[in-house]
């Protein structure tokens, strides 16, 4: 070998050896062309919490961590529910804080504790009457927050997206094995009425097989001083990939059953230039340090994922760009199709309509090549409007948050951990879902190179068979809500003591 090829094959083989370990300290190895992500080994002794079941807590005390966006009006939703108490209110600003205490109060309910500064949420978590922390800080905030709550023995409920690296997510998967606690993503867009319906659909097989998926975070955040401190628009100069992906992936996902009989396997990510980003920073240069150093991040960040059965998901992320507001949500099928955005509609042929047993719809004339109309559309939605949309629909409508899908998903978190049943998102989904931004972020950095997922669930992503709702007797959900509307009547008329007292007796009878 002379020289000059010599020269050549060290440099590469140091330029390998450099790219061996990216930010999260997760290592990484080339294998046939593919950057092979290493799915650490789980701990001595710890358990995977796929399909976690914890003690019933017939009373769900809360905290509230980060009330400055998002968090005022989850704890204002809070107020409705019966057999909750809100015990804690968190911020850093400690009068964003205080100035959620009128949400309890117009409520009839008793005011909470105040908490406050960088670490005023440790005090919190290191009470022992609270089970529960909400937290919806700015994004760099969620997983520290998120390990001192498991850590004290609470359950995690976080904000989107809740994890931002590799490390994040292992360190929450383990914790959440290791106390044998929830750690939920507060994915909110698993609960809009299409998306519930549709999936109920796709169970009943009106789709057959689904072989592809879309789903997107596609809009303009126009005032980027709306983040505290100007975040948001930090991070995204930061970082590279799709660092906001669980509104379109979370759905869709649950579609394809994720770790619940299939999972991701390989993915590609590719992004455009940054041509709005870099504007952004020059009109909100507000609290952002290294103006500059070069923005990271492509205005629009399309990712694909291949799974292990063959499916392929498609998932996009652009707010920077003048558009609609469009999270996709679309399935193709091998007999039917489902849209939501930007016109809700389904394609079905009348023999698949007929096959699939639909009952209460004239089906005639109906190709499959065009949305079938809307009377038909409706009648289908009907016959198989999702249970969760039932149970719920018409008070999460009045309470709002999203059109009510923020407050089904907090009613069902609040159902299932009344009743000791799994979440319908676990700390598994977590990851899974917000690996894209740097898994993402390494494909685009070494020529969008295929990327291999981890296993989050360290293999045991095929043992459930398929997503499913978790629910409790007719007996067992009429005692628990007996119960806790005496507790909430109690805790408004009389107090905090009383409520407690009546509690002890509740449970002795």
């Amino acid at each position: 070998m002379n020289s000059r090829n010599l020269i050549t094959a060290l440099s590469l083989v140091l330029a390998l050896a450099s790219c061996n370990t990216h930010s999260g300290d997760s290592s990484w190895h080339w294998e046939e062309g593919t950057i092979v992500v290493n799915t650490p080994k789980r701990p001595a002794g710890q358990e995977s919490a796929l399909n976690l079941a914890t003690p019933a807590l017939p009373i769900v005390r809360v905290a509230f961590v980060g009330l400055g966006n998002r968090g005022p009006y989850a704890v204002e939703r809070w107020t409705h529910m019966n057999g909750v108490r809100i015990v804690a209110l968190c911020d850093y600003e400690k009068e964003r804080a205080e100035k959620c205490q009128h949400f309890l109060t117009d409520a009839g309910l008793p005011e909470a504790d105040i908490y406050c500064g960088e670490e005023g949420y440790k005090a919190l978590c290191e009470r022992e009457d609270i089970n529960l922390v909400y937290i919806a800080t700015d994004w760099e905030h969620h997983v520290p927050i998120a390990k001192y709550a498991l850590e004290n023995g609470k359950h995690a409920v976080v904000e989107v997206p809740a994890a931002l690296t590799l490390q994040d997510c292992w360190d929450l998967i383990d914790l959440s094995e290791q106390k044998r606690l929830h750690c939920m993503i507060l994915e909110n867009c698993c609960y809009d009425f299409f998306e519930m319906n549709t999936l109920n659909m796709a169970q009943h097989g009106l789709f057959g097989e689904i072989l592809h998926v879309e789903g997107a975070y596609l809009h303009s955040l126009w005032n980027w001083t709306n983040y505290w401190h100007n975040w948001r628009l930090r991070y995204n100069k930061e970082h590279r990939g799709d660092i906001y992906p669980t509104h379109g992936l979370g759905p869709v996902a649950q579609l394809l059953n994720i770790h619940r009989g299939d999972r991701f396997e390989t993915l590609v990510a590719m992004d455009t230039k940054p041509a709005t980003g870099p504007v952004a920073v020059e009109e909100y240069p507000q609290d952002l340090e290294n103006l500059d150093a070069p923005y990271r991040n492509g205005d629009h960040t399309t990712t694909l994922i291949r799974t292990i059965e063959g499916k392929v998901i498609e998932i996009q992320h652009d707010v920077m760009n003048p558009q609609p507001y469009n999270r996709r949500y679309q399935l193709t099928g091998t007999k039917g199709f489902a849209n939501k955005y930007p016109i809700e509609g389904y394609a079905l042929s009348s023999k698949q309509m007929k096959d699939a047993g639909v009952n209460n719809i004239t089906t005639d004339n109906l190709s499959g090549h065009e949305f079938m109309p809307r009377e038909q559309f409706d009648a289908l939605v009907a016959q198989y409007e999702s249970p969760i949309a039932t149970k719920y629909q018409k008070i999460a409508r009045e309470v709002g948050g999203h059109g009510g899908m923020d407050f089904i998903m907090e009613l069902r978190l609040v159902y299932c951990l009344q009743h000791g049943l799994p979440l319908d998102i676990d700390v598994y989904d977590m990851a899974e879902w917000c690996c894209l931004a740097e898994l993402g972020a390494l494909s685009m950095d070494h020529g969008n190179a295929p990327v291999r997922v981890p296993d989050f669930t360290r293999g045991h992503w095929n043992e459930q068979k398929g997503f499913c709702y978790a629910f409790a007797s007719e007996e067992e959900e009429a005692a628990v809500d007996s119960l806790s509307k005496q507790y909430t009547l109690t805790l408004k008329t009389e107090g905090p003591e009383a409520a407690e007292a009546l509690l002890k007796q509740l449970l002795k009878e």
